[in-house]
């Protein structure tokens, strides 16, 4: 068995999966801060937690080209 390849495998499963909750999360936590009243410009933030929940998003759809067979051909 490989393993300096299964280390590289398990390292980017990591790696991706703290960069999607973290994205996650962020776009979270602006969307509700952007929902405060006395905040000065709510629609920046919730143009960026938009932005987040995109890359976000693209994230799971990179991860499912590379998963799916079909896509990769």
């Amino acid at each position: 068995m490989k393993w300096l390849e299964l280390l590289t495998v398990g390292g980017a499963t990591l790696v991706s999966a703290a960069v999607v909750v973290t994205l996650y999360s962020l776009g979270v936590r602006l969307t509700a801060i952007a929902g405060d009243a006395d905040q000065p410009s709510p629609g920046t933030k919730r143009s960026l937690a938009y932005a987040c929940f995109g890359l976000c998003g693209l994230a799971v759809l990179f991860g499912l080209y590379l998963i799916i067979p079909y896509f990769s051909k």
